[in-house]
């Protein structure tokens, strides 16, 4: 599989696909292709796997893209202004990313759900509360709301984020959920009442305007009902 990702801050990934090479997306997010391409919808596995897939914010189905009877191309679009980052899987590499941030990937690609550590804050934590791991081999295509800005932590090194700010970690890397501390800083602060901290080694990609955000923004200036 060849690639090339084109046209932030509204990006597509345009992937030229040998005969029989198969892609998987779950979230409808093919915007072009050959002719010769091929579609079949699938669990993408047990039904635990799927109905896991459907909490952390994904389909329970993937549809598969396959190019008959020689080469084929594909392209997968963005669904938000950013960008999108492409991220080699392997056994030894698994990684966790954002609910929703999966865009497309080979077919030896796994998704799964991701808990952070403390269940019981992170349940009052928002966006960082539930994510997904990408785990087997292949690459993967991850959508990122606004600019990326990426960090490798060295172990024991720490960066403390708003939850939805959180686009990628390496598997390697610790997450965790802590609240804010001081009552004036969670009265009137405006940050929210939880941050994700990250625990290195690992790298960590950070995204600078979650959709979640976008829409607060927007907000005041949206017309209310009479």
């Amino acid at each position: 599989m060849q690639y090339k990702i084109v046209g932030e801050p509204m990006p597509v990934v345009i992937c030229d696909l040998k005969a029989g090479e198969p892609m998987i997306t779950e979230k409808g997010s093919m915007v072009w292709m050959s002719p010769n391409m091929e579609m079949k919808t699938s669990g993408g596995g047990s039904i635990g796997k799927a109905f896991g897939r459907m909490f952390s914010g994904e389909s329970m189905f993937q549809n598969i893209y396959t190019p008959q009877g020689g080469p084929g191309m594909i392209a997968f679009a963005s669904s938000f202004p950013g960008s999108i980052r492409a991220v080699e899987i392997t056994p030894d590499r698994p990684v966790v990313v954002q609910k929703s941030g999966f865009l497309a990937s080979e077919q030896g690609v796994e998704l799964s759900i991701f808990f952070q550590k403390k269940a019981t804050a992170g349940f009052f934590g928002g966006e960082g509360f539930i994510m997904q791991k990408l785990s087997g081999h292949g690459m993967a295509f991850l959508e990122i709301d606004g600019y990326a800005v990426e960090y490798d932590l060295q172990p024991g090194q720490q960066l403390i984020v708003d939850t939805g700010n959180l686009a990628m970690v390496d598997a390697t890397c610790s997450i965790d959920v802590q609240s804010v501390k001081g009552v004036k800083n969670v009265l009137f602060g405006g940050e929210g009442l939880f941050n994700t901290v990250v625990t290195g080694p690992g790298k960590v990609i950070l995204q600078t305007m979650p959709v979640s955000s976008f829409a607060s923004a927007l907000g005041p200036f949206m017309p209310t009902g009479s």
